[in-house]
């Protein structure tokens, strides 16, 4: 079951963030509009499916963890959603994916350019909405997001020049998905007590509390990419085997050597893969050892996670929501 904070949060934000999008123009937040669920393609308003709203929800509960109440953090919370939402546009534009969230992406319905521009206004909105806002932290707020997109760019890069590699070493797409995904969930978890005036003690485990759900949350993902159930996850079957993901259980299957390790190779260097060799190719890395150990990872982030949050005065209260989270977030797929 969804944790209480997820609704909350978007009572909270979606009107902020509604605003903030709807600054940009017609040719800009049409599309984006429709990327966030808002309204078809035609502009029609439809009832939003934009996602979880993990990353603002976590940006609500660290500004409540560090003693504020939770408007404090909205500034936040809409500019991490934003800066999300932007990779996330240019992520299906790299990946070459038709369909997110059960509909066509933004660069299969509007083409590639206009998707690209609308990702970059949607960075570039994030950094406007903090510092427009009153608060007096904002700057270092602005700063903090700043950080945490450039280490996701570097991720993503890393990510892309993983693709169609033979193997990759596992501690090098750990490294990868700390960047990719673990520095916006730090960002997340650590934005709102930035805008609080949070103490440097408290900003560091929530920061740290952040980079490791977010290496829980990618590991979770990693195993819903290749066993994902598509009417769940609104993405085809065997997804990243499809795009020669450099994932972690591909990378832990490699690891495992043998000849699971040389059928993968195979398989995997078919240009394209066949569908008889995609569903081969996930079940070979399942016997290898890889969505075991992907599974495993995930916990041992989630535990590392939890453990963060015991290591500064944090609100009680808030610190169980933040571990509350940290479940939700990991069962996802199991």
């Amino acid at each position: 079951m969804a944790p209480p904070i997820l609704e909350k949060a978007a009572a909270m934000c979606e009107g902020e963030l509604r605003a903030a999008v709807g600054r940009l123009g017609s040719e800009l937040s049409r599309p984006a509009f429709y990327h966030f669920g808002w309204t078809d393609a035609g502009g029609v308003p439809q009832s939003a499916n934009g996602g979880k709203g993990v990353r603002s929800a976590l940006a609500l509960l660290s500004a409540t963890a560090a003693g504020a109440a939770a408007e404090t953090g909205v500034p936040g919370a809409v500019a991490v959603e934003l800066v999300h939402n932007f990779s996330l546009i240019h992520d299906d534009i790299i990946d070459g994916d038709s369909r997110r969230r059960h509909r066509p992406t933004v660069w299969a319905v509007w083409g590639v350019g206009q998707a690209v521009i609308v990702g970059d206004a949607l960075a570039s909105l994030a950094q406007q909405v903090l510092l427009d806002s009153q608060v007096p932290n904002r700057c270092a707020a602005a700063s903090r997001l700043a950080r945490a997109t450039s280490s996701m760019i570097v991720g993503q890069a890393n990510d892309m020049a993983g693709e169609g590699l033979a193997e990759i070493s596992v501690a090098a797409c750990e490294e990868m998905e700390r960047g990719k995904t673990g520095a916006l969930l730090g960002a997340a978890a650590s934005i709102g007590a930035e805008l609080a005036g949070a103490t440097a003690e408290q900003l560091s485990a929530l920061e740290e509390f952040g980079v490791e759900l977010g290496l829980a949350f990618q590991a979770t993902d990693d195993v819903l990419g290749i066993w994902g159930d598509p009417s769940r996850t609104g993405k085809p079957a065997w997804s990243d085997l499809r795009q020669c993901k450099a994932s972690l259980p591909v990378a832990a299957a490699m690891a495992a050597g043998g000849h699971h390790a040389e059928e993968l190779r195979h398989l995997l260097g078919q240009r394209p893969c066949p569908e008889d060799g995609l569903a081969r190719a996930a079940l070979v890395v399942e016997q290898a050892g890889g969505r075991a150990y992907c599974e495993e990872a995930a916990r041992l982030h989630k535990q590392s996670a939890l453990q963060a949050l015991e290591s500064a005065p944090l609100a009680a209260p808030s610190r169980r929501q933040l571990a509350d989270m940290a479940e939700f977030v990991v069962q996802r797929a199991f």
